[in-house]
């Protein structure tokens, strides 16, 4: 494959911080590559520097001669379009300076509307929600048909069909793509190479041919030759060590190459530990109440409506303890409304919702409203003392901070300075200290990134208690619920797994196209 952009020794600082050194890779024609790892380590930055929006401060940058290069900003959707300006004058806009004539112009947009599932040109862009928007975003790069195409989140902001429709859409590209996402099924399903930023690596990075899965078994592999080297390592030094105490006799010459290579597996043996040592995440366990009631929720023809819009009717579920149940559905189609219900914070339009005696509920709350961004990290992890208390045992607030990832000097900064992922870590020590009969976790996945994901997902799954899971990502409610309740257009439906969701979906979009064809045949026909 023709290599389309190399790097050779990339760096790049902030302050005295690294965010990455000495890496090297190349992207070539056919790659639709996944970039992932821990936050902070540089991955949007990589991509504008890739771009060219940022400049390296060591290394070479290659790319090929006359690279067309695309790139999508997290932060894209954001700027504010001026008035009036329409999703067509946002694509005519992308088409400036490439030379075609107005035909081609006119027929790449209506090729790209039409793809996306944009019905009007003319809608203003400031009246699309984010998800759309954030299509937007995504064709008017798309449309100038990059030879290599840099994506930052573009899951972000998409409800689950939104997310669909961009598996689809960028399996049919002809592009070359260097995607950061923390979707694991969209790696799983679109990606055919990984590359994993982290300082765990000798190289500051991993790379491995083939999707989400052929990764975690490479790197499982990888990490297994690690700790045996290191093993290997160790014995060896230890060998030498003991050669040069015992005062073995022999050359001088003999005796200063055992020390020299002592010293040199000494110093090997050393990056290896930190190196192992740096494959830790988040440590997430939630506590569970112990109760043995079998009946926690028990809802019968529920219904409820808001603003005047039905969002769901006659809904039936119960929950029991060791129960996982995942959420589906586009924003506004009721999944928040139904978390509310189950706390009692709103009552159903009709039928009955009752809860067991005592019922303990521990909330995630996606907008993180629980949090007071002006209280110091210290106080919002351990609100009294210097102590928090988890499952009988005191454990002190600077090893409770660090069991989440933060650093000492992070305990004093108010969490209005934490990152999101960091504040979502915060809510998730909070709710850790409170036993639960059931966890309502709405949106918990938004900002961590894919190490804190694998440690939730391992956490939720092992709660005894029940669990009600609202989330975009469907590698973890495949992986976790048992059963799904998908909530669309005040309706509703029950299934065992995403594959089962997906052919509803697919189904009903069916149907609504039928049903509008034959709509427009009876209108035009005449009586």
């Amino acid at each position: 494959m023709a290599i389309l952009l190399s790097c050779q020794n990339l760096s790049k600082r902030f302050g005295a911080r690294p965010l990455f050194e000495g890496l090297s890779f190349g992207l070539c024609e056919g790659e639709r590559s996944g970039l992932i790892g821990p936050n902070g380590t540089g991955k949007s930055t990589l991509l504008k520097i890739l771009s060219g929006q940022e400049t390296q401060d060591d290394g070479t940058l290659a790319p090929r001669r006359g690279l067309r290069v695309g790139y999508l900003a997290q932060q894209d959707i954001f700027e504010t379009p001026p008035e009036g300006f329409t999703v067509r004058a946002k694509l005519a806009g992308a088409l400036d300076g490439l030379g075609l004539e107005d035909y081609e112009v006119d027929s790449r947009i209506e090729t790209m509307l039409a793809k996306a599932g944009f019905t009007d040109p003319e809608q203003p862009v400031a009246k699309l929600s984010g998800g759309w928007r954030k299509r937007l975003a995504i064709l008017a790069q798309v449309i100038r048909e990059p030879d290599l195409l840099l994506l930052d989140e573009p899951t972000n902001h998409l409800d689950l069909e939104g997310v669909l429709w961009l598996e689809n859409f960028m399996s049919g590209l002809r592009s070359s793509f260097l995607v950061v996402t923390h979707d694991r099924r969209f790696l799983e399903r679109v990606c055919n190479r990984m590359i994993e930023l982290d300082k765990r690596y000798p190289q500051g990075h991993f790379n491995s041919v083939g999707n989400y899965s052929k990764f975690l078994e490479n790197r499982e592999a990888f990490f297994d030759a690690q700790v045996s080297r290191e093993d290997s390592a160790r014995n060896v030094v230890r060998a030498e060590i003991a050669w040069l105490r015992r005062g073995a006799r022999g050359r001088a010459t003999k005796q200063k190459a055992h020390i020299d290579r002592a010293g040199g597996l000494i110093a090997e043996l050393s990056e290896l530990e930190f190196r192992n040592s740096q494959n830790r995440s988040v440590t997430i366990d939630f506590t569970a109440s112990g109760r043995q009631t079998k009946k926690l929720v028990h809802a019968t023809g529920v219904a409820k409506s808001r603003g005047g819009r039905k969002l769901f009717g006659q809904l039936d579920f119960m929950l029991r303890p060791g129960d996982k149940l995942g959420l589906l559905g586009s924003n506004g189609s009721g999944k928040s409304t139904l978390l509310k219900l189950i706390t009692g914070e709103l009552a159903p339009d009709s039928g009955t919702l009752k809860q067991a005696e005592d019922l303990k509920i521990a909330v995630f709350d996606q907008h993180r409203d629980q949090l007071d961004l002006s209280v110091t990290l210290r106080r919002a992890l351990c609100p009294a003392g210097e102590n928090v208390q988890y499952r009988g045992n005191f454990i002190h607030v600077n090893k409770w901070a660090h069991r989440f990832l933060f650093r000492a000097e992070q305990l004093d900064f108010p969490l209005s300075r934490l990152s999101g992922g960091e504040q979502s870590r915060v809510l998730i020590a909070k709710l850790m200290l409170e036993p639960a009969d059931l966890l309502l976790l709405d949106e918990p996945t938004n900002d961590l990134d894919i190490q804190s994901l694998e440690v939730l997902e391992n956490s939720i799954r092992d709660f005894p208690g029940a669990l009600v899971l609202v989330t975009h990502d469907r590698y973890l409610l495949d992986r976790v619920c048992g059963a799904l309740i998908a909530l669309e257009d005040g309706d509703h439906g029950f299934f065992g797994d995403l594959e089962q969701w997906e052919g509803w979906k697919t189904g009903r979009k069916k149907n609504r196209k039928a049903r509008e064809e034959k709509l427009e045949i009876e209108i035009s026909t005449p009586s």
